[in-house]
């Protein structure tokens, strides 16, 4: 199996890419970025990593907006 050298994501885990993005942005920033309830309505991780688990285009626009603040360091 080849290295992700190129890979932002490459072991990161979903909680700790949502813990970074709450860190940056905050909740109300973050629910404005992304529009989902789970940001918007009463936010904790435990809720969105639950969200993100099951739906695949949520998860996918958080790790896209994860990859632009590491790309922006």
């Amino acid at each position: 199996m080849e290295p992700q050298q190129n890979n932002p994501l490459h072991g990161k885990t979903l909680e700790a890419i949502l813990v970074a993005l709450v860190d940056h942005y905050g909740w109300e920033q973050l629910g404005y970025r992304i529009d989902i309830n789970c940001f918007n309505n009463d936010p904790s991780i435990k809720s969105s990593l639950k969200f993100l688990r099951k739906t695949e285009w949520a998860r996918k626009k958080v790790e896209d907006l994860y990859i632009e603040i590491i790309v922006g360091k």
